[in-house]
């Protein structure tokens, strides 16, 4: 399968899964935040592709990290600069500008963990067709992730 394929099922999926947490935790989401959700889930499949071998709490540590920081980078771009007001955390403790806060960064670590199984799954999947499909057909034309 070749990266700009894979990359867009993974921001589907990811894009869907978050707009899907956000309906069933608020009742609403926002099509910025599915745009964030794929993004958060193409990053976190790169993280595991790369160091496949983290331990839960790596795991954790680096999907609150990711989802935390591209909630910021969305945070300012569209609930400051474009003035959108998609979500606002000011009630929260210790949170930045209303955009993040330890609460959800916690929450997200947590749930970082089984999108990283997911993300092994995929992985064991692609490298299992591609293995699958070499003994059949000559897969030489295409990238291999």
């Amino acid at each position: 399968m070749n990266r700009l394929r894979l990359s867009l099922i993974l921001f589907v999926t990811g894009g869907l899964a978050y707009g899907l947490i956000e309906l069933c935790w608020r009742g609403r989401t926002h099509w910025t935040m599915i745009a964030a959700g794929g993004i958060c889930f193409v990053i976190m499949f790169g993280i595991y592709s790369r160091f496949p071998e983290m331990s839960i709490l790596d795991r954790a540590l680096a999907g609150s990290a990711v989802i935390t920081g591209v909630e910021f980078i969305f945070g300012i771009v569209f609930n400051y600069l474009l003035k959108m007001n998609i979500w606002d955390y000011s009630e929260e403790k210790f949170n930045v500008m209303g955009i993040i806060c330890p609460m959800y960064s916690v929450l997200w670590g947590i749930l970082s963990v089984p999108v990283f199984s997911v993300c092994e799954k995929i992985m064991y999947f692609i490298d299992h067709t591609a293995e699958e499909s070499k003994k059949t057909f000559d897969l030489s034309i295409y990238d291999e992730v």
